[in-house]
């Protein structure tokens, strides 16, 4: 026994080597022999990575246990040990039984070994000279006629050798007589089998010798070789004078396999010379005319036309010798022979055949690279030359590589490369992808180049396993999320979603919000989201006054290994205002909601009696005010503006209808539901102008410097003053009806010496007059200015209390009023007067108009 391994072709694939290993062994091994060492003849040493075994790709190491047999021609015979990797014979192999006349004894295995590597072993049977040559029968009877020329050959039945090769039978030897009357001729078939034939070489006589023995010998060429023997036994029998002849010794005839029963293959013609008996012609098979060529072919015996019988097929034999022989019907006849040979013509009778060797168990990861072998493919054709040569190609897919591989394509992700003896592999032609299909079902199909070509398919399916290879993605880049203002913490505000197609976790997806600021505050103060679904809530109250927009990154993470995939999209919240705020009323000036305005008698139509101007801290139509009168004006005498608040007069007499007037003035925003505010303004009538001291209220007056009517306000008071009491002592004294309001006493009813007397009335000048401090309003004392009348007015007829609020810190004057004293003051030095104070707004209400003049605004 001896080993011979050749390793003809090696597949580098990331995850799948082909090895191609070859051995040979002698027949008639017992069982138990052992035939190689897989392991060791594939350099797949245990414990190393493929890389250093010479294979290529893929990690892992060798493990016991790990070879498995995935096809055995001859499962009886031969096995591998799943330890070792052993290759052994489980019985004894008899070649001849095995693969009978077979010139090369092959048999085959796929093992799969270490989950990694293929291997291809072809076992070839070497045979030994175990068996002899072997004759039909021990002995041969001939009848030969003494007329028979020198060279008339007769064909001789032929040995049979089980063996093979250089131990199958050699030649044939023939021990002669010691006459040397014949001769032996060896001849080849077409099949390389050898075969005698008895020749002729001097003339023989009846009358001299009626009969020869002679011994013909089989040998073999083994070493040493074996033979076998036969007794052929001639006799010699009196003349027929002429013998059958045929036109030639041998024809040749090309025959379609296939053929049709009945089909006629050749018309045989031999002639005899002779009349009668003599000249009849008989035709027949020869005596040693193998059994198969009887079932395949028929000759009639009269007119020698030889017909198909059976089934022509050129697989099993592409070539068959009819030997034919032709006799007369004379006494003593010599037959004629000659040699039929029949050559087939192929036919694309067999469609191509196609064999999983070994397919990839379990799914192929998607992030397989291109070249990852997934199944190994046998594909034959028992046609010869066109018929024969084979196309393969994968279904929808693209192959290249030798031995007419063809076709081409795109959806399926794999191709065919050739590798030897009709042996492919299916492999990865370009990256996968189980997002765009999860599984395939993977045809090859094989065509041969008959004419009609036959074509075969076969199919597996592939499945894709998931791999983390896609991110998270948002559906948008920017979500727009909208909120009321004063909103209820925890409510929802909306949701982002990130889809990702992997499978399991790589597909899980969790959300969270990346750490940002709004301002110096945590963006974990105003929102949150859920994990799990990406619904974001409020956390707090948003106030559109104060925040009317913000913007944060929610961050969408795969639970996939061995790393995680990530993306982020962009989330604006955007608080939409609400009617939250009332318009608040800043100009006039209100106290209790109630302002006193005052306009000059004969101001005319359209005069600006005043700006109401209030403030509303919403934004857009709630933040947008109108102006109305609401009650007040039934006689309109005064109008207002809806847009700016300015209050005309519509009346130019207005203060003879009434001389005060009480406005409500409402101001309203256009929010939903709509808030206002309201104020009351008392416009009163004031003879002469307005001094120019007091403001008219308008929209101009915030822009006034605050000193310079201060100190205009301060002069213009001293004057008024000193006119008010000036004007007040004449009116008093001349007792005016039309001022009515005053109350005053004149000093003669309670003391007649000061007031019948003709002595002259003294003066009054301002420099009678001193500020004192209001007995009144002694707590607002920062604020007021009270002028009485001085000492020296004590011998004037009336005595009066002149008080006035003078607001010091304020811009505008506030009105000045006289009021008479009481009837029961008591007067210095005996003298009754006339007492009366000049008030502001802060005037008691209980005291009517009537008691009350203005003496200038």
């Amino acid at each position: 026994m001896y080993l011979s391994i050749c390793c003809c072709f090696l597949l580098w694939a990331p995850a799948l080597t082909l090895k191609n290993l070859n051995y040979s062994v002698p027949e008639e091994q017992g069982a138990g022999t052992v035939i190689g060492n897989i392991g060791k003849d594939a350099r797949l040493q245990p414990g190393l990575p493929p890389a250093e075994r010479g294979g290529g790709g893929g990690g892992g190491r060798s493990k016991s246990g790990s070879y498995r047999v995935l096809e055995n021609s001859a499962p009886y015979l031969l096995d591998v040990d799943a330890d070792s990797g052993l290759l052994y014979t489980k019985q004894r192999i008899d070649r001849e039984s095995l693969c009978r006349h077979n010139a090369k004894c092959q048999l085959s295995l796929e093992v799969f070994a270490n989950d990694k590597e293929i291997c291809m072993i072809k076992v070839e049977i070497q045979d030994i000279n175990d068996n002899a040559p072997s004759f039909p029968s021990d002995q041969i009877e001939m009848d030969i006629s003494e007329n028979a020329a020198p060279g008339t050959r007769f064909p001789l039945t032929s040995a049979h050798d089980p063996d093979a090769g250089e131990n199958g039978l050699r030649t044939y030897l023939l021990t002669r007589d010691d006459h040397g009357l014949f001769a032996l001729d060896v001849k080849s078939r077409g099949d390389g089998t050898k075969f005698p034939e008895l020749v002729i070489q001097k003339a023989l006589d009846r009358e001299q010798q009626n009969h020869h023995t002679l011994v013909l010998t089989a040998l073999d060429g083994g070493e040493p070789p074996r033979s076998a023997t036969v007794q052929i036994n001639v006799k010699v029998i009196d003349s027929n004078d002429n013998s059958p002849v045929f036109e030639a010794p041998s024809y040749l005839v090309e025959l379609p396999e296939n053929a049709p029963l009945g089909t006629v293959v050749i018309d045989l013609n031999a002639t005899d010379a002779d009349e009668g008996p003599n000249g009849e012609v008989l035709y027949s098979f020869s005596s040693y005319v193998p059994d198969r060529v009887r079932e395949l072919f028929s000759i009639d015996p009269k007119t020698g036309l030889i017909r198909v019988k059976g089934n022509l097929d050129y697989e099993e034999n592409g070539m068959l010798e009819i030997d034919v022989q032709a006799r007369d019907l004379g006494p003593n006849p010599i037959p004629a022979h000659c040699k039929v040979t029949v050559k087939l013509i192929d036919r694309n009778d067999n469609a191509p055949s196609i064999g999983f060797v070994s397919v990839r168990q379990g799914a192929l990861s998607e992030a397989a690279p291109p070249g990852t072998v997934i199944a190994l493919v046998r594909v034959t054709d028992r046609d010869s030359g066109k018929n024969g040569q084979l196309q393969c190609r994968v279904l929808g897919g693209g192959g290249t590589g030798g031995g007419g591989l063809g076709g081409s394509g795109g959806s399926v992700p794999f191709k065919l490369e050739e590798n030897y003896d009709n042996f492919y592999t299916v492999v990865t032609d370009r990256p996968l992808d189980r997002e765009t299909q999860d599984e395939y079902n993977v045809t090859i199909v094989a065509r041969d180049g008959g004419s009609p070509p036959l074509n075969s398919t076969k199919s597996f399916a592939v499945k894709i396993l998931d791999e983390n290879d896609n991110p998270p993605r948002f559906t948008k880049g920017l979500y727009v999320l909208q909120v009321h203002e004063n909103n209820i913490p925890g409510e929802y505000l909306g949701s982002v979603l990130a889809q990702d197609p992997d499978l399991g976790q790589n597909g899980t997806v969790s959300y969270s919000i990346l750490p940002s600021h709004i301002g110096d505050v945590s963006i974990y103060t105003y929102v949150s989201v859920n994990p799990t679904n990406g619904a974001i809530y409020a956390l707090r109250s948003f106030n559109y006054e104060q925040t009317k927009a913000f913007e944060f990154k929610v961050l969408a993470k795969d639970s996939g290994a061995p790393a995680h995939l990530e993306s982020n999209a962009t989330v604006r919240v955007t608080v939409l205002d609400v009617n939250d705020n009332a318009p608040v009323i800043v100009l006039p000036t209100l106290q209790n909601d109630t302002a006193e305005l005052q306009v000059p008698r004969n101001a005319g139509l359209g005069y600006l009696v005043s700006t109401v101007r209030a403030l509303d801290s919403d934004f857009g139509e709630s933040g947008r005010l109108t102006y109305e009168i609401v009650d007040g004006n039934d006689d309109h005498l005064f109008e207002i503006d809806p847009s700016s608040g300015e209050i005309r007069t519509l009346h130019p007499f207005w203060e003879d209808v009434t001389p005060v007037v009480e406005l409500v003035v409402k101001v309203t925003d256009h929010g939903k539901p709509t808030l206002s505010a309201v104020a009351k303004l008392i416009i009163r009538s004031v003879s002469g102008s307005l001094p120019e001291g007091v403001p008219r209220v308008n929209g101009e007056q915030h822009h006034w410097d605050m000193s310079l009517p201060l100190i205009v306000t301060l002069s213009t008071i001293s004057i008024i003053l000193l006119a008010a009491m000036i004007t007040i002592a004449v009116k008093c004294k001349r007792e005016n009806k039309e001022i009515r309001t005053y109350n005053c006493r004149i000093a003669e009813y309670s003391h007649p010496q000061l007031g019948g007397g003709k002595g002259k009335k003294k003066k009054i000048n301002k420099n009678d007059i001193m500020l004192v401090q209001s007995e009144v309003e002694e707590r607002n004392a920062m604020n007021v200015m009270n002028v009485v009348s001085s000492p020296s007015l004590a011998t004037s007829p009336m005595y009066f209390d002149y008080q006035t609020r003078l607001p010091l810190s304020s811009p505008r004057s506030e009105v000045m009023y006289l009021k008479p004293a009481s009837n029961n003051l008591t007067v210095p030095q005996g003298h009754a007067g006339c007492h009366t104070s000049f008030t502001g707004q802060g005037t008691n209400a209980s005291e009517t108009p009537a008691t009350r003049m203005s003496i200038i605004q």
